[in-house]
């Protein structure tokens, strides 16, 4: 199976609410879409930024550059079946441009299951579980807002994990309300924070025990990601709240990092980040071995790149603080052609070869950049 093309589509999805980070208000979710082709056969795959550069250093617009410049050319004539080789090959062409590389990786394995018949969790050796408890994210930024959504939530037996965003404000507001949060859930749904590096230590040491005395669960990444020893003294300080690193682990040498100064007591997980299936593996075995649990991350994929995302974390043998893979509930529209089943409290592996879901061609070429936007908005 030679690969004779790759394809890196622009699309742009609103949401359906502004998504408040300690970076950026999203309202609009932006992507690349890949489309790899193969003695007839296609695979997709995906890459999702929040806020582009502002979350980490690349853009959709760069990612689709270096796919088309660099990493399509290096793939191009190479047999696809090697995925192995595959990821080595791109690790090797490009450097850093980790949701670049992943996209095409998610791709080609997508391509490969398919003309196989299997899923992408059984070329990875078979899913362990067919479903797995999901998370919401309250990000609206406002207390009332948030408590209106989870109780939508609980009501509809959609979610009862609650992620609030937090860190784009003044400490102690944030902190206030997050326990505003804490106290309105407790008993009824688990509660965890995301910083997304907004604190520095000694904020994070006075506010910490405030969040777990309140019963937050989980803080995830508090700190600035290079800042791996002061997660671990927060981590050796606040045994009532883990922590978790996400920014901060992104490779195999960051997850090692982290596990032998013990700096987190968890670390998210997502394939893009790390570049592929073959690194995020590595990643969790790492976590496994130092006894750091797992959690299943996002960025706020549409329902290809959380279809790919699943299918790897289905492989797993235990996701101790559940995924966060509800992407496709926040946009206004999907761009696949069967959404992935969530239902009760939880996201369901689909049936069907590779990733499981396919693209809805009409969707698509409604939300690509490339086409009529300006009439689009006007509509």
């Amino acid at each position: 199976m030679i690969i004779d093309r790759i394809e890196a589509i622009l699309v742009d999805v609103p949401t359906k609410r502004p998504h408040k980070l300690a970076f950026a208000t999203v309202a609009e979710q932006n992507y690349v879409i890949v489309r790899v082709f193969a003695d007839g056969a296609v695979g997709v795959g995906e890459a999702a930024t929040i806020g582009g550069p502002r979350w980490g250093e690349e853009s959709t617009e760069g990612i689709k550059a270096v796919i088309d410049g660099y990493i399509a050319p290096v793939l191009v004539g190479q047999d696809a079946r090697n995925l192995n080789a595959v990821e080595t090959r791109v690790a090797r062409a490009v450097h850093g441009n980790a949701f670049a590389r992943a996209a095409v990786v998610m791709a080609v394995y997508d391509m490969v299951a398919r003309a196989d018949g299997v899923s992408v969790a059984g070329l990875l050796g078979g899913a362990q579980t067919p479903s797995l408890e999901l998370i919401w994210t309250l990000a609206s930024g406002d207390t009332d807002r948030d408590i209106a959504e989870g109780e939508e939530m609980l009501e509809s037996r959609r979610h009862r994990h609650f992620k609030i965003k937090i860190g784009f404000g003044d400490p102690e507001r944030d902190a206030a309300h997050a326990v505003k949060l804490a106290q309105v859930f407790a008993g009824r749904a688990s509660i965890r924070v995301d910083l997304n590096q907004a604190w520095d230590e000694p904020t994070a040491r006075r506010l910490l025990p405030k969040l777990a005395g309140a019963g937050v669960a989980l803080v995830e990444q508090p700190l600035p990601r290079w800042n791996v020893e002061g997660m671990a003294r927060l981590s050796a300080t606040n045994p009532g709240i883990a922590i978790m690193a996400d920014e901060g682990v992104a490779s195999s040498h960051d997850a090692l990092a982290h596990a032998r100064l013990r700096a987190a007591d968890a670390f998210a997980l997502k394939v893009t980040k790390s570049g592929g299936y073959a690194e995020t593996r590595r990643v969790a075995a790492i976590a496994e071995a130092a006894g750091i649990g797992l959690y299943g991350g996002c960025m706020l994929e549409t329902g290809i790149g959380t279809a790919g995302y699943l299918q790897l974390f289905a492989t797993f043998s235990h996701l101790a603080w559940a995924c966060e893979l509800f992407g496709p509930r926040l946009l206004q529209h999907d761009i696949v052609a069967t959404p992935l089943a969530m239902r009760d409290f939880a996201i369901h592996l689909p049936d069907g070869p590779g990733i499981g879901v396919a693209i809805d061609p009409d969707k698509l070429n409604f939300y690509r950049r490339d086409g009529n936007r300006q009439s689009r908005k006007a509509g």
